[in-house]
């Protein structure tokens, strides 16, 4: 059965119509055909105006529509089956909301790292709900590392609420393994690409987000915090996360718009969770694109351009000293 968000429901009427004729149509008993045929017709019509105006705050919400595919979907449908899968960071234990391996895309092997949320209540808490804790960003950084060491590019996906805010993940060093992730992803000396396939919030996307080219889903978001914690920083409540959202410019457009990414992927009409293997297609054909392109680049220049990319970003201004004055100038006589 499917799932339908709030503002989906002009959608779910025509969807629920739909599958009503569909039995009727089994049954034999009408010919229901034409009228199907409308309806259907109707159903794109509907997705396309529903779609083709979204506000961030509903963006977010198809970010996180149940149904959406997460990384691991990618992963097997970009690999082609031929994904092996590698574990733990070495130092604690394996994370199981960070994965990653090598995996076999349009003929050359790929290191795949990314967070995975889990496809059901049992998986969302199995894999922590997609926030890494320290050893799974220590992690990523050990494949991207072996990815290096054999010459071979890395593409990540990002999906994550944040960083695991618990007690014993700062204890281990939260903060210190995202920052080293920053500072060795600077320096890689393979082609990286990196995906915003649903939710990229703060630092625990950033911890994987560093690369020659960061791409973003169209209904994915990018962002320092999310609407709801804006909201409850700022004005106490949850009540103004639609406003938040607005506010934070993180939408696909709004970045891209920053220059903080590098491209938008499209989606099917109705979101990806409508149809994953669609999607899946769309994302390896940017993915195949930019690793053709970037694959013929000396390593010493993929990584000048990538530090000059992320020191670019932003806008710095400088205060000019304020002009004193000559009376100020003089220096007070001492009582």
């Amino acid at each position: 059965m499917q799932t339908f968000l709030e503002f989906e429901k002009p959608v779910q009427t025509l969807v629920e119509q739909i599958d009503k004729l569909k039995e009727v149509a089994e049954k034999g008993e009408v010919d229901v055909s034409a009228t199907l045929k409308d309806l259907e017709k109707k159903l794109v019509q509907v997705r396309k105006e529903l779609y083709g105006d979204l506000t961030p705050w509903q963006r977010v919400q198809v970010s996180r529509h149940p149904e959406r595919p997460y990384t691991l979907h990618y992963i097997q449908k970009l690999s082609e089956g031929s994904f092996i899968e590698l574990h733990g960071d070495r130092t604690v234990r394996d994370d199981k909301a960070m994965v990653g391996g090598f995996g076999m895309l349009a003929g050359r092997s790929v290191m795949f790292i990314g967070q995975q949320k889990g496809v059901n209540t049992k998986m969302r808490q199995y894999r922590n709900f997609g926030m890494a804790n320290p050893e799974g960003y220590r992690k990523a950084l050990r494949l991207m590392k072996l990815a290096e060491k054999f010459g071979r590019p890395v593409v990540t996906f990002i999906d994550t609420p944040g960083a695991f805010p618990g007690l014993e993940a700062e204890e281990r060093g939260q903060g210190e393994a995202i920052a080293r992730n920053l500072f060795e992803m600077m320096r890689l000396r393979v082609p990286v690409v990196c995906i915003i396939i649903g939710e990229g919030a703060s630092g625990g996307a950033l911890g994987i987000g560093i690369g020659d080219k960061v791409l973003m889903l169209e209904n994915a978001w990018y962002s320092v915090i999310s609407p709801e914690n804006c909201s409850t920083i700022l004005w106490r409540t949850w009540d103004f996360k639609e406003k938040a959202a607005q506010a934070l410019k993180l939408t696909a457009e709004d970045m891209l718009a920053n220059k903080l990414i590098d491209g938008i992927v499209p989606e099917p009409l109705g979101g990806a969770h409508t149809d994953p293997d669609k999607a899946a297609e769309m994302v390896k054909a940017e993915v195949v694109k930019w690793l053709d392109k970037l694959g013929k680049t000396d390593a010493d220049k993929l990584v000048e351009r990538r530090i000059r990319k992320f020191c670019n970003m932003g806008v710095v201004e400088r205060a000019k000293p304020a002009s004193r004055s000559k009376k100020s100038e003089k220096a007070k006589a001492p009582d």
